[in-house]
């Protein structure tokens, strides 16, 4: 243990680090794996992508994490098992990453991973008096570990719990870091399979950095696609949405909840926004004679409501704002000409325009807080950001086989 330790001290002390940032979202499209070159930490953290791949899960692993992913009832066996074979298949689709970059396993300082998220409950859902807010990833992070070779930093949401937080989200911290931009007002919207968002502030003052989940992003319309269009997982380049005709009905019945009058900032899931939320809302609207192609187009407009509603709630409807956009949800044009009609004081980008790709822009944040966790220093690390967001470094450590 000792040589292990004495091993992640060096990096620690590195000008820079080589760190494979992983992430795998609500969406369970598959595994982003970003290798990222980070120099610095704190305010002066560079960061480069190296190489990045997405790999696809098949069609047996995301069914194996759907029987217990965002239900309140599961065979907890189907859990425990779930949580090692998850690592166990993260390792192996690193080293095939490793393999075709040319890159040997001891020359990676860090891997950092995100892991599955199967739940996300705090106390804002749940409403349990004598609990507090949850959340729970899974993949292992000592498996991870001893299968690569590689120091594995996990588990990062738990920290920012145990410090007062919701467990999410938490790109609020790599796009501090990162991303701001003297005179510049930005706002960092990541579309995965829940849509949220940073701001930052033009004149970098930390007390205005501001992050929230917003609603849905791709999670419902990915979920009606499945149901309704066997053999798609997801309405490539909106084509299906673009078919269909709105129903103002319906979309008032999905905008009916609390949750879009609740304080900002807050965090959201599928455990909200599933299959269930929608069918209560065509049962509520009696509009169970739609179309599957106007249910897409109502859950597409319902996404674009939800991310709109909160940026013209959040910010003064004279404010410029310079919007960089990631995830899946960038790929979907009725999305984003949606946001582009109904924001007219945004203008638009995407990560690609600051040199991270947007679908590795999460995976690429989790090498950061990571970096962070080995290399950061305290009075570097977020020490005015406002009280909402704690000031935590996250992630536990995973050592190999001595």
């Amino acid at each position: 243990m000792l040589q292990q330790i004495e091993r992640l001290y060096r990096i620690s002390k590195q000008s820079e680090r080589l760190i494979i940032g992983l992430m795998s979202g609500t969406s369970l499209d598959g595994l982003d794996v970003a290798l990222c070159k980070i120099k610095g930490s704190g305010p002066q953290t560079e960061v480069q992508i190296l190489q990045f791949d997405t790999i696809g899960f098949d069609e047996d692993f995301k069914e194996e994490i759907r029987k217990i992913f965002a239900k309140p009832e599961i065979s907890f066996e189907q859990l425990c098992v779930l949580n090692p074979w998850i690592a166990i298949k993260h390792a192996e689709l690193i080293t095939k990453c490793l393999k075709n970059w040319n890159i040997k396993s001891e020359e990676v300082d860090l891997i950092a991973s995100h892991g599955q998220t199967v739940f996300h409950m705090p106390k804002r859902l749940h409403q349990k008096e004598k609990f507090g807010n949850s959340t729970l990833q899974i993949g292992d992070g000592d498996h991870l570990a001893v299968n690569t070779g590689i120091i594995t930093v996990s588990d990062f949401r738990q920290k920012h719990i145990a410090a007062g937080g919701e467990g999410a989200p938490l790109a609020v911290y790599g796009d501090y870091l990162i991303f701001s931009k003297k005179g510049e007002n930005r706002i960092m919207l990541n579309m995965g399979g829940i849509a949220n968002f940073t701001y930052l502030s033009a004149d970098l003052d930390p007390l205005k950095v501001f992050s929230t989940d917003v609603g849905p992003g791709n999670t419902l319309i990915d979920a009606f696609v499945r149901k309704y269009f066997p053999g798609k997982d997801f309405d490539e380049d909106g084509k299906i949405a673009l078919s269909g005709k709105l129903n103002a009905e319906l979309l008032n019945s999905l905008n009916d909840h609390s949750f879009f009058s609740e304080e900002y900032p807050k965090s959201t899931g599928p455990e909200l926004f599933s299959i269930a939320y929608v069918e209560n809302a065509i049962q509520k609207s009696n509009t169970d004679f739609l179309k599957p192609e106007d249910i897409i187009c109502t859950l597409t407009q319902f996404t674009i409501d939800s991310i709109v509603t909160s940026i013209k709630e959040c910010f003064k409807s004279n404010q410029i704002l310079h919007l960089y956009s990631s995830g899946g949800g960038i790929h979907n044009p009725a999305i984003m000409n949606g946001l582009k009609e109904n924001l007219p004081n945004c203008i638009f980008y995407s990560t690609e325009e600051l040199n991270i790709l947007p679908d590795a822009k999460e995976a690429v944040l989790f090498s950061v807080l990571a970096n962070e966790l080995v290399a950061g220093e305290k009075e570097n690390l977020f020490g005015n950001m406002q009280r909402e967001i704690p000031k935590v470094t996250m992630g536990k450590i995973s050592f190999p086989m001595q």
